[in-house]
């Protein structure tokens, strides 16, 4: 082979390895994406979407949690200030535990939570600093006023974020992301739908810990409020987590619950499925096709 000819086979075989290493970098772009949960409280997002997201998180997605009140108000004992600093240091803990990117606690009253332009304002911009390609929320009927003012902001920020002259000090997103409801069992106007179904059972003891980083929330207020004597729950931290996983998790998917995990899970026994995740698409954002939830959801299928 002539050296002209070595030189033009070497330039061409560069110019091939480049254009590989491009494309695979760009299908790699495009596998990570950035997903903000949003709830009303801090331990909203932990509890109906702790799993999935702990999942998406070791797959290299960049996930966040926002809560829209400091939850100054959720426990019998303390409250105000001292509260929320706790409340918000457990925010900081769950995220450790689920390794997700970020949580961050507004400084909101819990209880007095209204869907003003302000709040609507605040999470417009953080949903456009998160770049987010999903968007998780409430659905805005829930039995607690936060929970459903916190899905009617989320709601209300959906098309805004593409608008340029709303809130103008943030650029907006050149396409609007997919809207997710976080799962609920309330029936009216109409019962939640499981769009999408995410078997957690490998996460589930990650999960666990997320939700027992909230220790004010899940070993106080929410059983105090179930009327649990507190005097049974337990204190040493495997036990205690024994305790939250039995009492909070121990809620088998029935035979209509698992008729939505057969479509996203097609080769799976679903009789052995302990714990799902659900999340139902909002009509607000992007019209996902089933095709692009999976590319968005990856380990739909993989059992």
């Amino acid at each position: 082979m002539s050296n002209f000819k070595y030189k033009k086979m070497k330039k061409l075989l560069t110019v091939i390895c480049l254009s590989l290493a491009f494309m695979t970098a760009q299908a790699q772009e495009k596998k990570t994406l950035n997903v903000l949960a949003i709830g009303a409280h801090p331990d909203d997002c932990d509890s109906k979407f702790g799993g999935t997201a702990a999942m998406l998180a070791k797959m290299g997605y960049k996930v966040k949690f926002l809560a829209l009140t400091n939850g100054d108000a959720g426990h019998q004992s303390m409250g105000g200030g001292p509260l929320a600093k706790k409340r918000r240091q457990e925010a900081i803990d769950a995220a450790k535990a689920l390794g997700i990117a970020e949580y961050e606690v507004l400084d909101n009253h819990d209880g007095e939570l209204f869907p003003t332009l302000n709040v609507r304002l605040e999470v417009i911009r953080r949903i456009r600093d998160w770049d987010a390609d999903i968007v998780l929320g409430l659905r805005p009927n829930d039995y607690h006023p936060d929970h459903r003012n916190a899905g009617s902001v989320v709601q209300d920020a959906a098309y805004m974020n593409i608008v340029p002259n709303v809130a103008p000090d943030t650029p907006p997103l050149q396409k609007n992301p997919v809207f997710l409801y976080m799962s609920d069992h309330f029936k009216k106007p109409y019962p939640f739908q499981k769009d999408i179904a995410v078997i957690i059972d490998e996460v589930i003891d990650t999960k666990v810990k997320g939700l027992a980083a909230h220790d004010s929330q899940m070993f106080e207020w929410l059983p105090w409020t179930n009327g649990t004597d507190l005097s049974t729950i337990p204190e040493g931290e495997k036990e205690r987590l024994a305790w939250l996983k039995e009492k909070w998790m121990n809620r088998k998917p029935n035979a209509s619950t698992l008729e939505a995990v057969k479509k996203w899970y097609p080769n799976l026994d679903v009789s052995k499925v302990n714990h799902v995740e659900f999340f139902e698409i909002c009509e607000y954002g992007k019209q996902p096709t089933d095709a692009e939830i999976k590319e968005m959801f990856p380990m739909l299928g993989s059992k």
